[in-house]
C-alpha cells in the first residue's frame, strides 16, 4: 500500500529548518503550486499571480534543463542569489521543491539546508 505524504507537513518541516527561511512549496511537473507556505511573519515579495506565474517558469526550465543531463548530468539543485531574497529549487521524482530565504545566509549554510531538504523531500 502506497502512502500518501502529507505536503503541508513537507513544507512546514521546510521552513523549520533555519530562521532565515521565508517561503516553501512543492510544484508539480506542470508548474502547478501543490502546496505552499509562506513563513509567519515574513512578507511575500510577489503577488499571488506572480507566485503562480514563476512556478510556471520554475517547471519549464526544469523540462529544459533536461536537454543536458546526458552530456552533464542530472540537475542537483538550482541556486539564484538575488538582492532581496535568495532562490533554490530541488527536482525530486516527481515534483519541484521551491523554496526562498533571507540573501545574507552563508552559502555553506545554504548547502547544509539542501542537503537536508532532500532527505526531506527523497519520497515526492
Amino acid at each position: 500500500m502506497v502512502t500518501k505524504i502529507d505536503l503541508l507537513d513537507v513544507v512546514q518541516k521546510i521552513l523549520n529548518l533555519d530562521t532565515k527561511m521565508r517561503f516553501a512549496a512543492i510544484i508539480d511537473s506542470k508548474g502547478n503550486i501543490r502546496e505552499a507556505i509562506m513563513k509567519t511573519g515574513k512578507t511575500n515579495l510577489k503577488s499571488q499571480k506572480e507566485e503562480e506565474h514563476f512556478c510556471k517558469q520554475v517547471a519549464q526550465r526544469r523540462s529544459m534543463r533536461k536537454e543536458f543531463d546526458k552530456s552533464l548530468g542530472k540537475v542537483r539543485y538550482v541556486h539564484v542569489e538575488r538582492e532581496k531574497v535568495s532562490q533554490m529549487v530541488i527536482y525530486t521524482k516527481r515534483n519541484i521543491v521551491y523554496f526562498t530565504m533571507e540573501p545574507e545566509m552563508p552559502i555553506n549554510t545554504k548547502i547544509r539546508l539542501i542537503t537536508k531538504i532532500k532527505k526531506i523531500t527523497a519520497d515526492l
